[in-house]
């Protein structure tokens, strides 16, 4: 039992961590973009909304309650980090104002009814990388008996995978802001830009030709 626990365990936080799942690492700094150390609650609400939808689609998918094409995942997968970093750009105030025009802030200081969509976005998007888990968690099964303890440890990995690339991505925020000198809303519009750009490189890659 202990075993099987530690295998999937590993295998659910190399899933997520791997250099090949920039996917789901880039949609991770996408939603965590604009947040600081001293907004760890926020984000947490945030993460939370996200492990929710990611946990339910990838226990359905994994029992085979429900099925979607693969394909239309994969290519699903790279529309949210884009949708998700165009958010935080015209939150943020791309070209000066934000949206309803309010002045451009940082994704934290948005308005109440902006991080509320941000949360729904975040649960929902989450349902669509639960998929995406779910194959790469239906792969490795094989002919495994039992499902329960992988799908449960697999998920757990995730998890612990997941907070060191919010720690990461929060440790960069940190050096970047306080070190560099750059203001958190510019510094927020640039990683915006770079992951909405990834997104679109991964989504092109990914349309059937």
């Amino acid at each position: 039992m202990t075993s099987t626990f530690a295998v999937y365990l590993r295998l659910g936080f190399d899933h997520i961590t791997a250099v090949g799942a920039w996917d789901h690492i880039l949609f991770v700094v996408a939603l965590s973009t604009g947040y600081g150390l001293a907004h760890w609650r926020r984000l947490l609400v945030l993460v939370t909304a996200f492990t929710v939808g990611h946990s339910i689609t990838l226990a359905l998918a994994t029992l085979r309650l429900v099925s979607i094409n693969s394909t239309l995942v994969e290519i699903l997968i790279p529309v949210t980090i884009l949708a998700t970093a165009l958010f935080n750009l015209v939150e943020t105030g791309w070209g000066g104002m934000g949206a309803g025009g309010h002045p451009g802030t940082t994704p934290v200081d948005m308005p109440e009814r902006a991080r509320r969509v941000k949360y729904a976005m975040a649960l929902f998007f989450g349902l669509i990388h639960g998929l995406g888990f779910s194959t790469a968690l239906r792969a490795m099964l094989g002919d495994e008996a039992g499902i329960a303890l992988p799908l449960f440890s697999f998920n757990v990995g995730l998890e612990i995978g997941q907070i060191g690339i919010l720690s990461a991505a929060l440790l960069v925020t940190w050096v970047v802001v306080h070190w560099g000198r750059l203001r958190a809303r510019r510094w927020t519009l640039i990683l915006s830009s770079a992951t909405a750009l990834a997104a679109l490189v991964l989504l092109a890659g990914r349309i059937p030709r």
